[in-house]
């Protein structure tokens, strides 16, 4: 069994006040998985993500993305580890207006120092494997919602991370589009080898998914 991109264990939070998101909280996610998590507002989803990212930090338990554990990265470590090894999918798409299409993809890329040239061509290679050929010239007002959400999911895959983290992605797109956004992103995550973590509300969502869990004060918890 291939060793696991993301382990999480132990993981508890609390929010100021004392009040528990979730204590005792354990997974582990393989190359090319993708494992969808459910849960009731305000139980901490987006605030699993943030643990996950390294934004936030745990009252106690670890974190590790290929095999690299977050608690023992200072400041910049976390930093870099968002920028060469996860990819963000969010839900309210994050792109930039004033840049192009291929300057927005290619945003990974020029925080890695790539060559300008070589990150334009893997940004208008990646848009035309999503299916907006010729686009990367375009500016984000010429696109609807779904194609801005393509080119989110371009953005993260681009630098072909190790992990992807998407937060409600199709949360503000029509059923058809989101039906059309979830095979894509299946599709891209599978052909890239990443291991993806999807935050939804939605079961047809997460229907996509290879696993489907629960978050609950008490951690995950396995659903169907």
């Amino acid at each position: 069994m291939s060793p696991s991109v993301l382990s999480l264990s132990a993981l508890r939070k609390s929010v100021p006040g004392g009040r528990v998101l979730f204590t005792g909280l354990n997974l582990e996610v393989a190359p090319g998985e993708i494992v969808a998590i459910m849960g009731e507002s305000g139980v901490g989803k987006s605030t699993l993500l943030n643990l996950i990212a390294g934004l936030d930090q745990a009252d106690s338990g670890g974190v590790a993305i290929d095999g690299v554990a977050l608690e023992t990265l200072d400041d910049d470590g976390r930093t870099r580890m968002r920028r060469d090894r996860i990819g963000f999918v969010f839900q309210a798409f994050h792109i930039l207006p004033h840049l192009t299409l291929a300057q927005n993809v290619a945003l990974p890329l020029v925080l890695q120092n790539l060559d300008g040239a070589e990150a334009t061509a893997r940004a208008t290679t990646i848009l035309d494997s999503i299916g907006l050929p010729g686009r990367a010239g375009d500016r984000p007002s010429q696109l609807s919602g779904g194609e801005l959400q393509r080119v989110a999911l371009a953005r993260a895959l681009v630098h072909r991370p190790a992990l992807v983290l998407a937060d409600e992605p199709t949360g503000n797109l029509d059923p058809e589009t989101a039906a059309r956004i979830l095979d894509l992103f299946v599709a891209e995550v599978r052909s890239s080898g990443a291991a993806a973590i999807l935050v939804t509300h939605s079961e047809r969502a997460a229907a996509v998914a290879d696993r489907t869990l629960n978050l609950t004060r008490d951690g995950l918890v396995h659903v169907g």
